[in-house]
């Protein structure tokens, strides 16, 4: 069966599934440099997705479009705008059927709609090891404008069971709340806060969870509680998102803390929803008592590497697992993987990280000049040079995250080129980079350092590496750390092992490739006319200026 994906809305994009296998997942803003978030408003860049990989839209047996909160006006294939209708963001009014397909047609055209909670879940588990193994999960999905609900999926009698809400707070009670708060406290219009938590998460370590605070928003959430959702907990289709917007308006509207410095207000904050998150996931967990020991997180929270880490550190589940696409990024893919939930045969996905678009052909610009140069000798420039170097190669990444195909690297020896990275890239100065390592020395420099190829959970840098790689060492002295190993990217790892043999570092940063505001560069010529590192690094050749 061959599966088209959809997503309309904001993170707009298209995933194509072919028997169990993923063909592409390719999201707008990383095609010719568009804007972040950008929006699919005309089907025909689905028609010419489909045609790059060889296939005709008659070829798809399912087209799937991710469900939102109304109908959504597009261009049908370059024609006159119309109106497609789509499932709901949550659920439906029948019943709480989390893979229940809403079906219409655009003109002469069939397809299937889920909710958008639906596709996130979805993503989450068939993308898993679990699904690869036949085994049983929970899913956690925690999303901006839903309470984080846990479900559990057995894949033996093909069922989804929803547990119902962790706790009563929407995801974006994160953001909503830090811009009480400065720096976070200059107005600001969605989509453009959909790049807050990101910062935030960065910025607490200027402050530290202060008692006073915690105690606070305990209360002040168990009060608001009460009062809008009544003394006991509510049935679950009773938990809408209009209940959540209250309970953040009134937790908004009260919440104040006095002689708590601003700081320590975004600490605590940041603290409270993290230990919130993990104590209901684990009465949920521990009240089910199915006993399974696995736990997918998914939905745009789980791109706090700290949550993750703090998850994955309470002893809920054996194997937490997060794939690189967790936010509205794999929403397209996701809606693809409903259907293959309920369709016969096999729920495991077979998919690879580097599905996105691929490279565009090297344009050079009149003053670069291009070299030969192999993966070592990549190494041994970064080493003697000590510079940072775009590197553009084969198809880009799934979701959010720069990994090696659309990165900068830079060696991570002096604490400057943290301050250099943030400036080319116009980030601010508190902004964390990322290191890149090779799996086999990252639990000698991190710790824990265990495997994580795809940066999404936290770990500290040991005490005796911070001196030796201060621009990945984070002012709290944690990383957000990319694991390499042999069965990875065999070319990045290609690279470590080269600088570590000249340098005796097993790392160097990493941030991703792109113009401020815009996705991942498509091309080398948009390295170039970027022009903000001095070389940019394709298919084994080098570029400088002349």
């Amino acid at each position: 069966m061959i599966i088209c994906g959809v997503k309309l809305t904001h993170d707009g994009g298209v995933a194509l599934i072919d028997n169990g296998r993923l063909v592409f997942s390719v999201e707008m803003e990383k095609l010719a440099n568009n804007p972040r978030h950008q929006r699919v408003d005309d089907l025909q860049v689905v028609v010419e997705l489909l045609a790059g990989h060889g296939y005709r839209l008659s070829d798809v047996d399912r087209l799937v479009i991710d469900g939102w909160r109304k109908t959504h006006k597009v261009k049908p294939w370059g024609g006159q705008e119309a109106l497609i209708d789509l499932a709901p963001y949550r659920r439906g009014l029948l019943d709480d059927n989390l893979l229940r397909p809403y079906t219409s047609r655009i003109l002469d055209l069939e397809y299937t709609s889920y909710p958008h909670y639906a596709g996130h879940v979805a993503s989450a588990y068939c993308s898993s090891p679990f699904a690869g193994n036949t085994e049983p999960s929970y899913i956690l999905c925690w999303d901006g404008a839903m309470f984080p609900f846990l479900y559990h999926y057995d894949p033996v009698s093909r069922t989804m069971e929803n547990l119902g809400a962790v706790h009563h707070m929407l995801g974006d009670t994160y953001h909503t709340l830090a811009q009480l708060y400065p720096p976070f406290d200059t107005p600001m219009e969605w989509p453009h806060t959909l790049a807050l938590p990101g910062k935030i998460m960065a910025y607490i370590a200027y402050g530290k969870p202060d008692g006073r605070a915690l105690q606070a928003l305990s209360r002040l959430r168990a009060e608001v509680e009460r009062e809008v959702l009544g003394p006991d907990e509510p049935a679950d289709d009773q938990l809408t998102e209009a209940a959540g917007r209250r309970i953040l308006a009134l937790m908004r509207e009260r919440l104040a803390v006095p002689d708590v410095s601003a700081d320590d207000m975004l600490a605590s904050i940041h603290a409270f929803l993290g230990q919130s998150l993990v104590d209901g996931l684990t009465t949920k967990i521990r009240a089910d008592g199915r006993g399974t020991r696995n736990l997918c997180l998914i939905g745009g929270c789980a791109l706090n590497i700290k949550w993750n880490r703090d998850v994955r550190a309470a002893g809920i589940a054996d194997h937490v697992w997060i794939p690189p696409f967790p936010n509205d990024a794999g929403s397209a893919l996701g809606a693809a993987c409903c259907e293959l939930l309920r369709s016969p045969g096999p729920s495991h996905l077979d998919w690879d990280t580097y599905s996105g678009p691929a490279l565009g052909a090297p344009d050079i610009l009149p003053d670069w000049q291009a070299t030969p140069c192999k993966p070592a000798k990549l190494a041994a420039w970064l080493h003697e040079s000590g510079s940072p170097v775009v590197v553009l190669q084969g198809r880009a990444e799934l979701g959010p995250r720069a990994l090696g195909h659309r990165s900068i690297l830079a060696p991570a020896v002096e604490s400057a080129m943290k301050v250099r990275l943030n400036e080319v890239k116009g980030r601010e100065a508190y902004r964390p980079v990322a290191p890149i390592c090779l799996e086999s020395r990252a639990p000698e420099v991190f710790n824990p350092g265990t495997p994580d190829p795809y940066m999404l959970f936290d770990h500290e840098v040991r005490e005796s590496w911070r001196d030796r790689v201060p621009a990945v060492c984070h002012l709290d002295g944690t990383a957000r750390v990319q694991t390499v190993g042999p069965q990875d990217d065999g070319l990045i790892f290609e690279i470590l092992s080269e600088y570590e043999a000249l340098s005796a570092i097993p790392l160097l940063c990493n941030t991703s490739a792109n113009l401020n505001g815009s996705g991942f560069f498509p091309d080398v010529r948009s390295a170039m006319e970027w022009g903000k590192v001095p070389a940019v690094w394709s298919d084994d050749v080098l570029y400088e200026r002349h």
